[in-house]
């Protein structure tokens, strides 16, 4: 099929995008590029395959730009020139929370738009992004399909047990239930582990997806068995801004002896804990590694304390481990952190090479180590633009969004 597949990834204040072929199943994108600050100084930046910084063209300045839909309006008539000779086929969008009953990628009509609307509140962070992000698609671009693609949904290969709160069984039935999310990267990893992993399909492995937002997800067969976040994007390991696990007294405690409101509480723990919190300077990993404050050093070494717990604390779900795998922006480009992580871990006979760790090398562990460990950059616009694909090819047809 000749023409292009468009990916998007809405964030708060930014859109990240990716131009594929959509007669090359290859990973590689034409065009990758981000627009960040959207609601204050937005700016725009974009590279072709072979490195390239594009031209920004009316991008220059983004003028007028406050909002997802008005970078979108000015996005796509740019995508289009870039791509005059190759239609745009379809519009994948990574949509982080799916729910129980978004499993799969999805040809997003009205009554699906609403049932990702609902899920706002389990993902007030990311779903009001992806949700304005289709809408403003629809609007500038309505004659092109758009494809949802959910984080949560790798996760649904999960255990019944692996998936349940100890919670009254009347919460659990209404859904109440641990979800899991970074599915599109998890995904991606497990589609190119059998690369860089003898016998990959029965490995035992667990895939730290370390960045602004973190968790694990431990993997038998490239499924997913168990994984660090639960029923929102807030639990499991410590992160940016987020403050992960947490005993759930605190929250009352905040509310009953502090006074503070669920807007209050949730303003806390979404934004202002975490590397953040903790350090009191920055929720950036670079920030910190540069920085000489004690409390900079304290959030590096708790960052590292809580990710080794919640490895360790992963491997009852598998029954042992064979291969670790570091990937997303801390994890790809962090040699220290790695290498705390590593150094709590020595007891499950996990050794670095300090030469290749240092190097960013893709296999980091020593000869003699009993567990291997791996650095694989995560591609999750690869992911989503192959779900466009399958959706297209086996659905042809469906409602337009209104």
């Amino acid at each position: 099929m000749s023409g292009v597949y468009l990916t998007l990834n809405a964030g708060s204040s930014s859109i990240k995008f990716a131009v594929f072929d959509a007669g090359d199943a290859s990973s590689k994108p034409l065009i990758r590029g981000n627009v960040a600050g959207i609601g204050s100084t937005p700016a725009f930046s974009a590279r072709s395959a072979d490195g390239r910084a594009l031209d920004a063209g009316a991008l220059a300045t983004l003028e007028g730009a406050t909002d997802h839909e008005a970078v979108i309006a000015l996005l796509l008539p740019w995508l289009a020139a870039q791509t005059a000779d190759q239609p745009l086929r379809a519009i994948g969008h990574r949509v982080v929370h799916g729910g129980r009953d978004l499993a799969a990628p999805t040809r997003i009509t009205p009554e699906v738009l609403r049932q990702i609307e609902t899920l706002i509140p389990l993902a007030p962070l990311h779903q009001p992004h992806n949700a304005a992000a289709i809408r403003a698609v629809a609007k500038w671009r309505p004659d092109v399909p758009q494809v949802a693609c959910f984080d949560t949904s790798f996760h649904r290969s999960q255990d019944r047990l692996a998936q349940l709160f100890a919670l009254p069984r009347a919460l659990s039935d209404e859904g109440i239930i641990r979800y899991g999310f970074h599915g599109l990267s998890y995904e991606y990893i497990a589609s190119v582990l059998p690369d860089h992993l003898d016998g990959a399909a029965r490995a035992r492995v667990i895939v730290a997806h370390l960045g602004n937002g973190s968790s694990m997800c431990a993997m038998t067969g490239g499924k997913s068995a168990a994984t660090s976040m639960g029923f929102t994007a807030l639990d499991g390991l410590m992160m940016g801004r987020r403050c992960g696990a947490l005993d759930p007294g605190v929250i009352l405690y905040l509310m009953q002896q502090k006074g503070m409101t669920a807007e209050d509480i949730g303003t806390l723990l979404y934004k202002q804990s975490g590397l953040l919190g903790v350090s009191n300077l920055s929720n950036d990993m670079e920030v910190l590694q540069a920085s000489a404050e004690p409390h900079a050093e304290e959030a590096i070494r708790l960052f590292c304390y809580r990710a080794a717990s919640s490895l360790a604390g992963l491997i009852p779900a598998i029954g042992g481990l064979d291969a670790m795998v570091f990937t997303a922006g801390i994890g790809e480009n962090s040699a220290l952190v790695r290498g705390m992580i590593c150094e709590r871990l020595k007891w499950l006979g996990v050794e670095l090479s300090d030469t290749a760790n240092e190097g960013h090398a893709i296999t980091i562990s020593s000869a003699t180590s009993r567990v291997k460990v791996l650095v694989i950059p995560t591609n999750e616009e690869a992911v989503v633009a192959d779900a466009c694909r399958a959706v297209l090819t086996t659905a042809q047809g469906g409602s337009a969004l209104d």
